[in-house]
């Protein structure tokens, strides 16, 4: 929000503060002034001029000899090149030794031979940005009215004499996007007086209920609908002190019923819009939604297709406005307009937001609307619109309105004491400060024994509850003034949960075992989502989603891994070992919102070890990932209570896959892409995984137990087993290290032989077991006795046979 010095001061005297000063106390008092700018910074010298003659310049087509009137006691001779320059004319002279912006000063100079002396100004040469400038002045210099005295400042008319603040405000804080708003703020801050401006104004015999009739079919949307009905109006220039408000506010003037219309904008925060009343095609406004796929040629003459979420005003059967947003072509204020229907009324923000993003329509209305707006302003805006339509347009108001109203604005009735304002500032204000302060902000305020009932204006939606009060109370009475103390309590050392705790040790795990972190969107395409899930759930799909890529919440975390593989592989990226920590969201049909649950995952591919200078290279297989993921287990201390099983997935090569359980439930898979999917991916030969994290880490872990070194030697055997290629090495895994009791300490596989040396149904599995006993060596006949039982054991079990 621009607010201007000088405009400020016709509601509140502030005479007696600099801009500067009063911009510091706005911004202690909670709303930040991000800047004090001086318009006329660095511009000297530029005065009034009358243009006696004019003729062409003798030595160039495009060049005028003028002869200006300064107000000094002999006319000088001006070379200008302007267009529109002309006899008679009042214009912006800059004198020489004027200075205009960067510094640029005025010589007298020669131009083709013809002495000129001084400068002819445009409002783009005296600061005033290209968007701000009257359409009628765009290229060329400026003319005022005739009534501007010769030889004053020029920049005075103009209101460049002028500084302006411009506000950063939070959203909260909407009262403030009008200048009785700010008002109202300075005068609280400075404990003076917030003067109104006039709305009286003469009105005929007439009434505007002949002229127009108004209905709402979407009351929701709608509340509050105001037309009044001005007549005989002269379109024409805006009043020059309105266009240097408007331009300081960066707003473009264009005519004096348009101007007028943004003028009471800023003025009240109140949007308005003038229709051309012969243009309306009837006598009746509609205040509707838009019907599917109907079509308004806007003000900027564009065709907009509409829906029916957008808002439309009507002449009861085409659409002349998009509500709270922009008016519409075919009824706009016209050179030749004489009648006005004014509109001001009260918006539904969240409608108007709807229209004003999907047609690309943001403004100066719409910020407002969205924000919230005073409906207490509605008619009282209407009527200083018209007020001013008759003494800057020469226009004749009808009596009355016509009026659709369906709107409960009740104020706000919020209670407070003064013991909660001190405990929660820890300040000690008393009872008659705190009244001050509400007295100030112009606050209905009741008081009964330290506490108070404050019954809060429309015009400051923001304060609804005790806590909002508090600040009120706190921003006005200083938040320089309130003690600075320490918290008193007892101090803690920051320390991990045990669930953070496991996932820091897990990243560290497998960041040294060589898989690199990598951080993936939670969005992926609803084919995506579907893959490689690990608990089946029902996909997310956002409701307006940036693109079909991204348009689904992931229910796994490994098909955006294998896109990092690809990207990696497509660049010669040697990163082809990657894992990921994130969230899966999981929804149901019984939930309003998705279960969102942390997984980890990985994929890895490629070459997992090489050593040139040894000749030696190790591909990523199974084994590998299967490897890694135990000495995770290890970390974690679950490693007794994993076990694996054959699993079938899709995607996954039905022979190269496990489940992975813990304690006999599902917790995560590990495989191989099927074969299939790799040529689709197009990638090498590719494993992943994908583990539940809650479940891993909510699993109960004994202490760590330390043993002793073996003070024994022990004894190994190795045994190569004949069974059936389906039977799992796993199973047998177990059924030896259950046999073999306490003195059977480690069972490792370390060969697996299909071949033509033995049956095609069969395989060979080679173990290597080691027996010890902490407290002696033990005997070959103790060793033989345990092995005998487990041999016996796997035979029975999975019909065994030790491979000769």
């Amino acid at each position: 929000m621009l607010v201007s010095y000088n405009w400020l001061k016709d509601y509140v005297n502030i005479d007696d503060i600099s801009a500067e000063d009063l911009a510091e106390k706005i911004t202690r008092s909670g709303i930040e002034v991000e800047g004090v700018e001086l318009l006329n910074d660095g511009i000297q010298g530029v005065v009034v001029g009358h243009v006696l003659e004019k003729e062409q310049h003798p030595n160039a087509d495009k060049l005028n000899k003028c002869l200006v009137d300064v107000g000094d006691e002999e006319p000088v001779q001006i070379i200008c090149g302007a267009r529109n320059v002309d006899k008679g004319q009042k214009v912006a002279v800059a004198k020489v030794g004027a200075v205009l912006p960067g510094n640029f000063k005025i010589k007298r100079a020669k131009l083709r031979g013809e002495e000129s002396n001084g400068m002819i100004c445009s409002l783009q040469e005296l600061g005033i940005g290209s968007k701000l400038v009257a359409k009628e002045f765009a290229e060329g210099i400026f003319v005022f009215p005739e009534d501007v005295e010769v030889g004053t400042d020029a920049l005075a008319y103009l209101n460049r004499n002028d500084k302006v603040m411009e506000l950063g405000l939070t959203p909260n804080r909407s009262d403030a996007l009008s200048m009785l708003g700010v008002a109202y703020e300075v005068g609280a801050i400075l404990g003076r007086e917030v003067k109104w401006p006039e709305t009286g104004y003469e009105a005929n015999n007439e009434q505007a209920s002949d002229y127009i009739s108004v209905k709402v079919d979407a009351a929701e949307d709608n509340p509050l609908y105001v037309a009044k009905i001005v007549k005989n109006v002269k379109i024409g220039p805006a009043p020059l002190w309105m266009q240097g408000r408007l331009m300081a506010a960066g707003i473009r003037p264009h005519n004096n019923v348009v101007d007028i219309t943004n003028y009471i904008l800023l003025e009240y925060g109140q949007p308005l819009h003038a229709f051309d009343y012969d243009r309306l095609g009837s006598k009746e406004v509609l205040v509707r939604r838009a019907n599917k796929e109907e079509k308004i040629i806007t003000l900027d003459d564009a065709e907009r297709t509409l829906t029916e979420d957008h808002l439309v005003i009507t002449n009861g059967t085409e659409p002349i406005a998009l509500a709270g947003v922009m008016g519409g072509a075919n009824s706009e204020v016209q050179s030749d307009t004489t009648t006005i229907l004014l509109e001001s009324a009260y918006f539904n923000g969240v409608t108007v937001r709807k229209a004003s993003k999907d047609h690309g329509l943001r403004s100066e209305a719409s910020a407002r609307f969205e924000k919230g707006i005073d409906p207490n302003r509605t008619r009282e805006a209407a009527e200083r619109a018209v007020a001013l339509m008759a003494e800057y347009a020469g226009g004749e108001v009808v009596s009355g309105s016509v009026e659709v109203n369906t709107l409960k604005a009740e104020p706000a009735v919020v209670v407070t004491t003064v013991e909660k304002i001190n405990s929660v500032l820890g300040t000690s204000v008393t009872a008659a400060e705190v009244k001050d302060i509400f007295t100030r902000l112009q606050f209905e305020v009741k008081e009964d024994n330290g506490s108070f009932t404050v019954t809060v204006p429309t015009r400051r939606g923001d304060i609804t509850i005790e806590e909002d009060l508090v600040e009120e109370v706190a921003r006005l009475y200083g938040y320089d003034n309130i003690p600075t103390t320490l918290p008193v309590s007892a101090a803690t050392p920051g320390v991990l949960t045990p669930y953070q705790a496991k996932r820091r040790k897990v990243r560290r795990y497998l960041e040294g075992a060589g898989l690199i972190q990598n951080i993936t969107y939670s969005l992926t395409s609803e084919e995506r989502a579907k893959q490689f899930v690990l608990e089946d759930g029902k996909a997310i799909r956002l409701a307006m989603p940036m693109s079909e890529e991204r348009s689904t919440l992931r229910l796994s975390l490994v098909p955006h891994l294998l896109e990092a593989l690809q990207h990696n592989i497509a660049r010669s990226l040697p990163a082809n070992a990657v894992y990921e920590v994130g969230s899966v969201f999981i929804g149901s049909d019984d939930a309003i919102l998705p279960a969102e649950k942390e997984r980890l995952a990985g994929a890895l591919t490629g070459l997992w070890e090489q050593h040139p200078w040894q000749g030696e290279k190790k591909a990523v297989d199974f084994f590998v990932v299967k490897g890694i993921l135990e000495g995770m287990f290890a970390l974690l201390g679950v490693s007794e209570e994993i076990s694996y099983t054959r699993a079938e997935k899709d995607g996954l090569h039905p022979g190269r896959t496990a489940e992975i359980l813990l304690n006999g439930e599902s917790v995560g898979f590990i495989g191989q892409l099927h074969p299939e999917k790799l040529n689709e991916l197009d990638l090498p030969e590719t494993y992943v995984f994908e583990l539940s994290l809650t479940d891993l880490f909510g699993a109960n872990v004994e202490e760590i137990k330390y043993e002793a070194i073996p003070r024994f030697p022990s004894i190994g055997r190795d045994i190569a087993l004949v069974v059936d290629r389906s039977t799992p090495a796993g199973e047998l895994e177990a059924v030896i290290k259950e046999t073999g009791g306490t003195l059977l300490t480690d069972v490792q596989v370390f060969d697996v032989y299909e071949g033509d040396k033995i049956d095609a149904s069969k395989k060979s599995v080679a173990f290597a077991l080691r027996y010890y006993h902490p407290e002696h060596t033990l005997t070959d006949e103790e060793v033989t006795k345990v092995h005998t039982k487990v041999l016996k054991a796997v035979e029975e079990k999975f019909d065994a046979v030790l491979r000769s």
